[in-house]
């Protein structure tokens, strides 16, 4: 489970450390990709194959469109984990998610996942996540 919140700094080559708690489930390799709400998700090989499976069924299912399919897969790369724990956001990544090098981001928890965030994004759909919670209109 990934949970908690964390800030980071990107640093100039698209680089961000990965929480200490988190990097035991992602190294070596882990996987980016395109998520909901304009963020990063960061996922393990085993949960990144369960989307994979899972968004083939939906597009045969028609629950999904196949360009979603491909869009999601044309978004995803295979990273390393570097000894200092840091991993590579690239470019295409960092401009979906609106994040800038040399720059202040969030890595949140998120139970299966860890997602990349530009932090006034975050703190935006953490509050509406919090109204809902309590009972009040997003």
């Amino acid at each position: 489970m990934f949970v908690g919140v964390h800030e980071r700094q990107l640093d100039p080559k698209g680089r961000i450390a990965l929480p200490a708690a988190f990097r035991p489930r992602l190294e070596p390799r882990c996987y980016l990709q395109m998520g909901a709400d304009k963020c990063v998700d960061i996922l393990t090989a085993e949960a990144f194959e369960d989307v994979a499976k899972d968004v083939i069924e939906k597009v045969r299912r028609g629950e999904m469109d196949r360009v979603q399919q491909r869009a999601l897969a044309a978004s995803a790369v295979e990273v390393a984990v570097d000894a200092q724990g840091r991993i590579n956001i690239d470019e295409k990544l960092r401009s979906y998610a609106g994040l800038t090098l040399d720059s202040r981001v969030v890595i949140s928890g998120s139970f299966d996942r860890c997602e990349i965030w530009d932090p006034s994004r975050h703190q935006r759909i953490s509050e509406a996540g919090a109204e809902q919670m309590a009972g009040g209109a997003s």
